[in-house]
């Protein structure tokens, strides 16, 4: 007697050969019915035998397509309609759609054995992809996932296409992009002084520019990059120059991974993130040094192809390891569209390698390390968004607008937190540009009118992403503040609502309740009822705001201020410059000074003492530089850090320090020693809370949190406590993260409107 059952599959189940998959497993099965993709994920309709009807739900929990992510699956007796077959339906649109969007996939074994076989009519071609691999999202127009809403619907297939696509044992059945040589769209070089004809010329003499030191603007899956031989100095230099880039480390892409083994240090761990599906820039130690690629920097990016065109550039001839970076003038977007591509990178790039498939959105590389306390993300992107990375529960569509540093923002949809691939700081143009298409595509393919969202965003009242929120006119925009965003996206990782925890929220800058401008936060709390500062770094003065970050002698100032007994500052070892002095004045004056109790400035204090007194280059490029010096030292006995009247002290720190210096002592022993310090202090901080306020548990986030050095050293002494360390892992701990923050802190109703409205006044 026939059965039968209604089954909906939630997760990221479109784009990844999920109907397919579940075609053929009801045909395994001798089960009739139909499934298709709807708003909230697979729905599908089976009828049979009870025991084929088990063992289909089975295989559906053990045996998805490898890209499937299930996040559930709900089973319903449903009534036996007589159908005689199982068919693929048409998707259906009833509603506004809640499914999870695939991220891009790597080329598979499969496609990439393909590609270089002579006999197959998809050889050498740059476009190949199966149900299994490919681009996702950075081709979808809209949902549901078919091939209609892609950038491929231009595009008709041919009847050798046409053919697998409609045949449920070919691994390309329904794969939406799919194409040939003879249907679809191909590459061309594009160059002032030459051309070149056909898709297999064109790669060939991009390969053979690059061997020669050019520089080449390649069109990828999220945008074009820009690369050239990262083992020739001149190319490197020339890059540098041209992109406006002085010293912030390249990235590079390497042709497989015994030569990534030849250039860094991979751990297991390491070796798991740069093979995974998501095909991030891992940060491993280098071994050797590629001259002008990561100056001054003790690790190096590294990713392996995970286009065909990467492999078949390499196999044309590509130099070996080749830099690989965003296609933009520094703080710019990536350019990812052809005619803006042309316009922006044509003082930059020597020739262009131009895809024919459009790029729906713009969508950076991922940056990733495998860190003390598991793997970080530091740039999410690529590979990863716009996955959903928590489930929140609410009801009502939410939209965080994150913070104006390392933007990305957050999509709550039926409890899902969607979080939009990184967009970059907001101080350019460009960049706001990019924040508001993003905003509004992610709205759009999930169809949430305006005025149905609640919009949250930080407290700072000069932020853009602030006024952005104003601009949008909806009923119901609140603030979240900066830090307490920071802990609330670790928790909601972990989904602990109610769970009390000491969170500590470290970074460079953030508005903070009294107007001061945070940064060494300390909090007590659950998400629920709300986070409170208990503690905090002892507070000094920025001498000019803002611009004391570009300038770690004028950071410094407004913490050197208040150590009494300082040597001259302005003599040898120190040789402070004059932008000192004037910060002094400002400080003495307390002229355009502001309050903070930022531990990313005292970080920058200490590598003025250090020695890094010029500008800096690129954002936390001072702290980057004293925990590289720190790391040259094997061990050194901590400065002291105390913690009095629920305030972490830098005088003894900072003092010791400068005596240090000035005895002669080996610079690297004393920013081991600082490191150590902070580290001590912290543990002695955290031990000290959780003990009065009877915790166990203790949150790590913020910018502070990407030093890798401090981190080995917290986990040392948090273990000690003991306290079990909850840290950011599906987004960064840096201000990428803030946005998830924001929305979780609104879902629970835990807004810090007064702040903003007293600050506006």
């Amino acid at each position: 007697m026939a059965v039968a059952c209604s089954i909906r599959v939630r997760g990221v189940v479109q784009g990844v050969g999920f109907r397919p998959f579940v075609y053929r497993l009801a045909r395994a099965h001798t089960l009739n019915g139909w499934v298709l993709n709807g708003e909230a994920g697979v729905e599908i309709h089976l009828e049979g035998a009870k025991t084929g009807l088990e063992a289909f739900v089975q295989g559906l929990k053990t045996e998805p397509p490898p890209a499937a992510s299930i996040v559930e699956i709900q089973v319903e007796p449903a009534e036996p309609i007589g159908l005689r077959e199982f068919t693929i339906r048409t998707s259906e649109h009833r509603a506004h759609p809640t499914v999870r969007i695939s991220p891009d996939l790597p080329v598979c074994g499969e496609c990439l054995k393909e590609l270089f076989d002579p006999a197959d009519p998809r050889y050498l071609y740059p476009y190949i992809n199966c149900t299994n691999c490919g681009p996702r999202y950075t081709v979808l127009l809209g949902l549901p996932y078919d091939r209609p809403n892609t950038t491929m619907n231009q595009w008709l297939l041919d009847d050798y296409c046409a053919q697998e696509y409609s045949d449920p044992d070919n691994r390309r059945f329904h794969a939406q992009p799919v194409a040939c040589p003879a249907c679809g769209p191909g590459y061309y070089l594009h160059s002032h002084h030459e051309g070149a004809a056909g898709t297999a010329e064109s790669i060939r003499r991009a390969a053979e520019i690059l061997q020669g030191g050019g520089v080449l603007a390649v069109k990828g899956l999220g945008g074009y990059h820009l690369a050239c031989d990262a083992r020739n100095p001149a190319a490197v230099t020339a890059l540098r120059e041209r992109k406006y880039r002085k010293e912030k480390p390249f990235a590079v892409m390497v042709r497989d991974i015994e030569t990534a083994r030849s250039l860094v240090e991979l751990k297991p761990e390491a070796d798991q993130l740069l093979n995974s599906t998501a095909r991030p820039i891992v940060l491993s130690l280098a071994t050797v040094e590629l001259h002008g690629v990561a100056p001054g920097n003790h690790e190096l990016g590294v990713m392996l192809p995970y286009t065909p065109l990467h492999h078949l550039l390499f196999a044309a001839g590509a130099p070996e390891v080749l830099v690989m970076t965003s296609a933009n003038r520094s703080s710019e977007p990536l350019a990812y569209e052809d005619e803006d591509a042309l316009q922006r990178l044509s003082g930059i790039a020597d020739s262009f390698l131009i895809g024919q498939r459009p790029i729906a959105r713009r969508v950076d590389d991922s940056v990733v390390r495998e860190g003390a306390f598991g793997p970080m993300i530091l740039r999410r992107a690529r590979g990863y968004a716009p996955g959903a990375v928590a489930s929140l529960p609410v009801d009502g569509p939410i939209l965080a607008l994150g913070a104006d540093l390392k933007n990305a923002i957050t999509l709550v949809v039926d409890g899902q937190a969607f979080v939009s691939q990184h967009i970059g700081d907001l101080d350019h143009y460009q960049s706001r540009r990019a924040f508001q298409e993003t905003i509004e595509d992610m709205i759009s393919m999930y169809e949430i009118p305006l005025d149905q969202l609640l919009v949250v965003h930080d407290c700072h009242p000069q932020y853009v992403s602030t006024a952005h929120a104003a601009a949008l006119g909806v009923p119901l925009t609140h603030a979240v503040q900066h830090h307490r965003a920071h802990i609330a996206s670790v928790v909601a990782e972990r989904g602990e609502w109610t769970k009390r925890v000491v969170g500590l929220s470290f970074d460079g800058t953030g508005y903070g309740d009294d107007g001061f401008i945070w940064g060494g936060e300390i909090f007590a709390g659950s998400v629920q009822e709300g986070f409170q500062r208990v503690a905090h770094l002892r507070p000094a003065v920025l001498a000019g705001g803002d611009a004391a970050s570009h300038y770690p002698v004028q950071a410094a100032a407004g913490f050197l201020s208040q150590v009494d007994s300082l040597p001259d500052l302005f003599a040898a070892p120190f040789n402070f410059p004059e932008r000192y002095r004037v910060a002094l004045e400002l400080v003495d004056k307390n002229v355009r000074t502001f309050a903070t109790t930022s531990v990313g400035r005292l970080f920058d204090a200490a590598a003025a003492l250090l020695g890094f007194t010029r500008e800096v280059t690129f954002e936390g490029q001072a702290a980057i530089w004293l925990e590289q010096l720190a790391c040259r030292a094997a061990f050194a006995e901590p400065y002291l850090f105390p913690f009095v009247k629920s305030e972490l002290d830098f005088r003894p720190l900072l003092l010791a320090m400068a005596q240090d210096r000035i005895r002669g002592r080996d610079a690297s022993e004393i920013a081991r020693a600082f490191q150590l310090g902070i580290a001590r202090g912290v543990c002695e901080a955290v031990s000290e809370i959780c003990r009065d306020e009877g915790l166990d548990t203790v949150v790590l986030s913020g910018g502070v949190f990407q030093n890798e050095l401090l981190l080995m050293d917290l986990k040392s002494g948090l273990e000690r406590i003991p306290a079990q360390v909850w840290t950011n892992h599906a987004v960064p701990p840096n201000d990428g993260g803030i946005s998830l923050g924001q929305a979780t802190l609104a879902g629970f109703g835990r807004f810090d409107d007064l702040t903003i409205s007293g600050a506006g006044e």
